[in-house]
């Protein structure tokens, strides 16, 4: 809405605009991906190796986000088929488990046991 007569109003909001809003929060997923992969167990980072990464949520809908996490990170990069739906649903798999892989989190800045 134009904030002088309240009306809705068309803008253009170019891609360079869009690339520089989110430019912040794309170096802050890169900086969290390569040290989770820095702290990797070697069998999981030799399946990392083998497999690639798989992402999945809002972010992995961003055009090239795929081409940026494999360039930081030397690693092959899909998105999985259904991204939205999928972050739900292994939610819901990982809390109905919770017990089972309570160790495989660092719940310690949430304060959690």
């Amino acid at each position: 809405r134009d904030t002088i007569s309240g009306l809705p109003r068309k803008i253009v909001i170019t891609s360079e605009e869009i690339r520089e809003a989110v430019k912040e929060p794309i170096a802050s997923i890169i900086d969290a991906v390569t040290l989770t992969l820095e702290k990797a167990e070697p069998e999981l980072a030799a399946d990392l190796i083998d497999n690639g990464i798989h992402i999945c949520g809002g972010a992995s809908l961003l055009r090239g986000m795929d081409t940026v996490l494999a360039n930081a990170t030397g690693l092959k990069v899909e998105r999985v088929e259904d991204p939205l739906s999928s972050v739900a649903r292994g939610t819901s798999v990982y809390l109905e488990n919770l017990e089972l892989w309570k160790d495989t989190m660092d719940h310690s800045e949430y304060g959690w046991e």
